[in-house]
């Protein structure tokens, strides 16, 4: 199984965010978090920059994880991205759930119905292995993946950025 690219990129900015709260100290707040030596939460735009990833894509999963009550984001001065509870408490495969939809592994209908469709075993089995595959994330949370050694990796990325991205 093939996660889409918004789905990874869910995922990684969840992690970039928890370990801007936890840098600063601010793991419990929304709207509180910091990036690494700046004062300040990270924008998007710093984001998209550490992920290595265009803005648009980025904006478009951060906008996405604001609906589902996991990411806090707060225009002008002294805004940015920050974690919110339920997203450092959020299920890696509820996340995953989410962005990949509940379609099929395979796609047996559409404009060229699969010919062993009424008697086919393959869709089953592979509906079961993609739900083994979802409840195997389940009990894992954001907070569970930026432990050491990602999380001081993901502080890394921050550091190493010569400055705000502009494009």
């Amino acid at each position: 199984m093939r996660l889409l690219h918004s789905t990874d990129l869910a995922l990684r900015v969840l992690m970039r965010l928890a370990v801007a709260d936890r840098a600063a100290g601010t793991g419990t707040a929304p709207g509180t978090g910091t990036a690494p030596g700046t004062g300040t939460a990270p924008t998007t735009r710093e984001v998209a920059a550490d992920m290595a990833v265009p803005y648009t894509h980025a904006a478009k999963v951060v906008a996405t994880l604001r609906r589902l009550g996991l990411v806090e984001a707060r225009r002008g001065r002294g805004g940015g991205l920050s974690m919110t509870g339920a997203g450092r408490r959020a299920s890696v495969g509820a996340v995953v759930r989410h962005f990949e939809g509940d379609g099929d592994v395979v796609e047996c209908e559409g404009a060229t119905p699969c010919p062993l469709n009424s008697g086919c075993r393959l869709r089953g089995a592979l509906r079961r292995a993609q739900e083994a595959f979802y409840a195997a994330l389940d009990p894992v949370t954001v907070e569970d993946i930026v432990a050491s050694p990602t999380g001081p990796l993901l502080l890394g990325l921050a550091s190493h950025r010569s400055g705000p991205n502009t494009s």
